[in-house]
């Protein structure tokens, strides 16, 4: 038999998948059953940890597991929150995740107003107050917390005081995939009702799952809507709730790396170390970059954000993104290409097992890499269109 050789680890500078420790990767090297008692202890640990660290606490809220990726839990609030006749879904987007959300509208048939928000602008409220004081009335409001294609934080809390204020009949839904865990957020001062994230993203976990942290009582209302047999919230709860059994197989090994996640969070310090770690990844990053001779696609009011950072892609002739990529890859550092789609950009996340050596090593090992292409930015930025 020939040997298997494992690949070289690669450095993960993304919105995800991100770098985990090696506690959460062996903590997934055991097989069990999903209904072996140890595995079911594992998913109630992993609900209760979830709440505690949104600060809510059960029955006022609950938090649901989905197989999947984090696509799949918007899509299960979009279908489950949204009533099968007069259902009106207002999506306020700033780049491409809120983007998806009107397409995930579509392709279920769910009437949806899209309001578009420059790409690197916060969204902007004072518009937000005049959508939501017109006749239309939503069913679902939906906005992403930290817009992941630029680096945006948009103003959740303010955002939700204005729906409850003007249309107090919709559920607000934020999508905070790449913020929870890292960013602060009250769920009850935002007057959020649903909520989702990933297990890869500031949690530390390996991809496999995503969840919905919602209040109990909406979820429950929302009982019959879903288009979508596997990606109805209420009936997984609902199985959750009786006996603590996924409907359909569930992702043991990750669920089990998650818990070593949620334990290595706790005892680093919550939520308030993980921010400070990611915020000295991010002004590691910043200066570095900043001496290297990139430019940030956001201005320095708008981002005050440490998840992950666009740069302008130089203009200069000698440089080419896929060559810059690949050689970064080659030394095992991986970055990613842009998401806006306005402007040429490139991206680099902070976020992940990655501490500030290891953004001082990437600045070093780009450095190198513009040595070999004889491409040392110029970077006067591209317009937005």
């Amino acid at each position: 038999m020939v040997p298997v050789v494992p690949p070289t680890e690669k450095k993960l500078f993304t919105p995800g998948p991100l770098c985990c420790s090696s506690g959460v990767k062996a903590a997934m090297c055991y097989d069990l059953g999903s209904r072996d008692q140890q595995f079911l202890s594992c998913v109630r640990e992993i609900r209760q940890g979830l709440l505690d660290i949104a600060g809510v606490s059960s029955p006022e809220f609950t938090a649901v597991l989905l197989q999947g990726s984090g696509t799949y839990t918007v899509e299960a609030v979009l279908q489950t929150t949204s009533p099968r006749q007069g259902a009106k879904v207002l999506i306020l987007a700033n780049g491409a995740y809120g983007l998806r959300m009107k397409k995930i509208c579509e392709v279920a048939g769910i009437s949806c107003q899209l309001e578009e928000f420059p790409e690197n602008k916060k969204i902007d409220l004072i518009k937000v107050k005049e959508i939501l004081q017109n006749d239309t009335k939503f069913t679902t409001v939906g906005v992403v917390h930290c817009e992941t294609s630029s680096g945006v934080i948009n103003p959740v809390e303010e955002l939700g005081c204005l729906i409850k204020t003007y249309q107090p009949g919709a559920m607000y839904f934020v999508d905070a995939m790449s913020s929870f865990g890292a960013i602060p957020l009250d769920l009850k001062a935002s007057h959020i009702d649903f909520m989702v994230s990933s297990a890869n993203k500031c949690l530390e976990g390996i991809p496999g799952f995503a969840y919905v942290i919602c209040r109990t009582q909406c979820l429950v209302s929302c009982k019959g809507n879903s288009r979508s047999y596997s990606l109805d919230i209420v009936d997984q709860f609902e199985g959750l709730q009786k006996n603590g059994q996924f409907r359909f197989t569930p992702p043991t090994h990750s669920m089990l790396a998650f818990r070593q996640a949620l334990e290595e969070y706790k005892k680093a310090g919550g939520l308030p170390a993980r921010k400070k770690r990611y915020m000295e990844n991010r002004a590691v990053l910043k200066h570095g970059m900043k001496d290297l001779g990139f430019r940030e696609l956001l201005d320095e009011a708008v981002h005050e954000g440490y998840i992950i950072t666009s740069y302008f892609i130089p203009e200069h002739p000698n440089f080419h993104f896929q060559t810059f990529y690949t050689e970064l890859s080659n030394r095992d550092y991986v970055i990613y290409p842009g998401k806006v789609s306005k402007a040429n950009c490139f991206r680099i996340g902070n976020i992940g097992h990655l501490f500030p050596s290891d953004m001082k090593n990437l600045l070093h090992t780009i450095k190198e890499v513009l040595n070999i292409m004889e491409a040392h930015p110029l970077l006067t930025p591209q317009e937005i269109m």
